[in-house]
């Protein structure tokens, strides 16, 4: 399910475009130099990366719990449903709950911090920029880690969200240099095929869940469990 993580990030990144592009456009970066550039950017790109795989880590923690209590392909299930109810639920009803006020100082703190980086502009900034950038509320990095939480390992967890980072590079990178092309019309455009993607997702968590015998979508019920003895033929 690692592929779903890549697939997820490429898309979600139009959502990014719209929620963090104004971040990206303000990176201070050097404009002269178009080498120098590329490592600034990359190095945004890694403060970003390394914030998702520390929520990853947390999360697949929590993933590795349920998988050694035996609860993997029920959770599985779980979370496809989720990621479905996510975007079948009009998001207005999510807005009259307001779930980040018992830590709406700490973001307020966070965006302070990541406003006084952007007066600087050495490598440390940008990665912290990045960093900060990596942490703040995102509906898209929420729903990302319900697939951290279905992986079986701390280290999948981890790599699921690295993964999902990834995916979102090529285009957080281009707002840099092509910002012009990604108007808003073509971004509101794609951002409509985001739900049929994350519907998509999570419908084949569903169908990994159920154990269908489906290779590399649905393996068999027995292959999700760990055993104490090999099971041979």
């Amino acid at each position: 399910m690692l592929y779903t993580a890549l697939l997820f990030g490429l898309i979600s990144s139009f959502h990014c475009i719209g929620m963090c592009g104004a971040i990206a456009m303000m990176l201070p970066v050097d404009r002269s130099n178009p080498a120098k550039k590329v490592t600034q950017i990359i190095t945004y790109h890694l403060g970003r990366i390394t914030a998702y795989a520390t929520i990853g880590f947390i999360f697949g923690l929590l993933g590795k719990g349920f998988f050694m209590a035996g609860m993997q392909q029920k959770l599985s299930i779980i979370i496809g449903i989720l990621m479905i109810v996510a975007i079948v639920i009009p998001e207005k009803v999510f807005a009259k709950y307001n779930f980040s006020k018992p830590v709406f100082r700490l973001i307020s703190k966070v965006k302070q911090v990541l406003g006084s980086q952007f007066k600087k502009k050495s490598y440390q900034s940008l990665f912290t920029i990045g960093l900060l950038n990596g942490f703040l509320p995102c509906g898209m990095v929420y729903v990302a880690l319900f697939g951290a939480i279905a992986m079986q390992s701390t280290s999948l967890g981890v790599l699921y969200m690295v993964l999902f980072g990834l995916g979102t590079v090529p285009l957080m990178s281009s707002v840099v240099y092509i910002n012009s092309i990604l108007t808003v019309p073509v971004r509101n455009k794609i951002q409509k095929t985001i739900p049929y993607v994350v519907v998509l997702i999570g419908v084949l968590f569903i169908l990994r869940g159920l154990g269908l015998g489906i290779p590399y979508v649905s393996p068999t019920t027995m292959s999700l469990f760990v055993q104490a003895n090999p099971n041979c033929h």
